[in-house]
């Protein structure tokens, strides 16, 4: 039973009407932008050797705040895997935005079409915290998605990206950010739990930034340039966020040794 849950939800329930206004009066405000159009390419550089990736999950892997995926996380990614590793990166997106862990399980995972991969890499939690979605659902959700992807995928390195920085979205009030931004880190926590049950699942558990992110990457930005809508990423963001994420995968020893087979 998770204490930090039960106490956040005594706490948001005489709340959930002025959050349920709150919310209504965000999406109004905040812009409706599509996702990124061109969900597969190759990342090519001078070399015989290709990688397969996969990217699934919600909006941020569906490129929502950028026209298209070589702009968005998942062409970075290649990007940054191709040159660190030299090798060629083949990559496809598979992502749904407001998906929550069961919506992609259910709706996505079955129209993946690739039979080899090389690495999944998937980003979620946002939508199971707007939701919220208890602690017990989302251990649940992940260990059946997990499953599913072992059994369409024997062996591929399976990496969760780092939960969404709900506290520094500027478009959310002060109550969604405490209420909405606590169950992220909530969810977080058992996701690092769920991993630890399974070979080859990995979990980039360091908190998205803004201000860690610009230390350091020594960026001259402000952390007003990381969301092109107030919630999504801005294209720096994709960026930034990819190379952390590189990073992450190439610091594994046991995903680097699996890459470099």
């Amino acid at each position: 039973m998770n204490l930090n849950y039960i106490l956040g939800a005594i706490i948001t329930i005489p709340l959930l009407p002025l959050l349920y206004f709150q919310g209504k009066k965000i999406k109004k405000n905040v812009p409706r932008l599509p996702e990124a159009r061109g969900p597969k390419g190759i990342t090519s550089i001078a070399s015989k050797k290709v990688l397969r990736m996969l990217t699934i999950g919600e909006s941020t892997i569906a490129g929502v705040g950028v026209a298209t995926h070589q702009e968005g996380f998942t062409g970075n990614l290649a990007n940054e895997l191709a040159i660190a590793l030299q090798t060629n990166i083949e990559w496809k997106v598979y992502a749904k935005s407001g998906y929550t862990a069961k919506q992609v399980c259910d709706k996505i995972i079955g129209t993946i079409t690739e039979k080899s991969i090389d690495i999944i890499v998937i980003g979620l939690g946002g939508n199971d915290a707007f939701e919220l979605n208890s602690p017990k659902k989302w251990n649940r959700d992940i260990r059946t998605l997990i499953k599913s992807i072992q059994l369409k995928f024997k062996g591929v390195p399976v990496v969760f990206t780092n939960m969404p920085p709900i506290k520094e979205f500027p478009a959310f009030t002060a109550l969604i950010k405490f209420i909405i931004g606590n169950l992220v880190t909530i969810l977080g926590n058992e996701l690092e739990k769920v991993v630890k049950n399974f070979d080859n699942v990995y979990y980039y558990t360091r908190p998205v930034s803004s201000v860690d992110l610009i230390n350091r990457y020594n960026l001259n930005i402000h952390s007003s340039n990381f969301f092109s809508d107030g919630v999504h990423p801005s294209k720096t963001t994709y960026q930034i966020w990819a190379k952390d994420i590189s990073n992450f995968i190439l610091e594994s020893p046991d995903i680097k040794i699996a890459l470099q087979r």
